[in-house]
């Protein structure tokens, strides 16, 4: 057992300031011992969200020395002996109290997006993909969810106003899947992720996908690839001659 030194931001919406404590702390813990640790020995009127302390909720984030992080999944053998260890909410987001901040945008988001729409006519269990199908897009049904990549994205971390066109990358990799879904009947889910999601406003820096506790490949296979179906279908010349010609056989025949 060692003592360590941390700092913990305090406050609400209206402001705040860091609190320091010396705290006990025990070979093999993470950050969010600690804090259980503060709050039952020194402030326990802290405010933290959290629920599994196993990693696959999303509830305790927050920015361990200024980088994104789950605190149960963050040990405490990361830092130096004798670092202090800053312990921050989420930048992106309104603060509620101390490390809870209010993550709504993200399920505003999620639900103006429209759901999977099955082909007409099949039911609930008639449903039949290939393997190969439901491979490619289980990477992306890992995300627990932590808002760690739309904490970080720079598109909206650093410009508020961006919020109101711009979903973020946890919602484009549920755009992703949706696309790559065989039976979803819906055909507009790259221009819907372009029009009104905000996907031209990624310049794939790779910063969610550095952060991301599931490993998920958010930008090479989710982003980029939308990226590139929308590139296709709105600048290829060929596509753009068939859409022309169809808008037209589709004019006359309602005439």
């Amino acid at each position: 057992m060692s003592e360590r030194t941390f700092r913990v931001w305090r406050g609400d919406a209206d402001g705040g300031e860091f609190a320091e404590f010396d705290v006990a702390v025990n070979e093999g813990e993470v950050i969010l011992d600690v804090v259980h640790r503060i709050q039952a020995e020194q402030a326990p009127d802290l405010a933290v969200r959290w629920n599994c302390k196993a990693g696959k909720c999303g509830s305790c984030s927050a920015e361990v020395n200024g980088m994104p992080r789950l605190m149960c999944m963050t040990r405490m053998n990361l830092f130096e002996e004798g670092q202090t260890v800053t312990i921050t909410p989420l930048r992106t987001f309104p603060v509620v109290r101390d490390l809870v901040t209010d993550v709504s945008f993200n399920y505003e988001k999620a639900r103006s997006m429209p759901a999977f729409a099955p082909p007409e006519g099949l039911q609930p269990g008639e449903y039949r993909m290939q393997q190969v199908d439901v491979e490619r897009s289980q990477e992306f049904r890992k995300c627990i969810e932590c808002f760690l990549c739309q904490n970080t994205c720079h598109v909206v971390r650093d410009h508020e106003e961006n919020k109101p066109p711009f979903s973020g990358p946890r919602l484009f990799i549920r755009a992703a899947e949706l696309d790559m879904h065989p039976l979803d009947a819906r055909a507009d889910r790259r221009e819907q992720a372009q029009d009104d999601q905000g996907l031209g406003l990624c310049n794939i820096t790779k910063c969610c996908t550095e952060v991301c506790p599931e490993h998920i490949k958010i930008t090479d296979n989710a982003i980029i690839p939308m990226k590139e179906r929308v590139a296709g279908d709105r600048y290829d010349p060929l596509v753009w001659l068939g859409r022309k010609i169809f808008r037209k056989d589709k004019a006359a025949k309602a005439e």
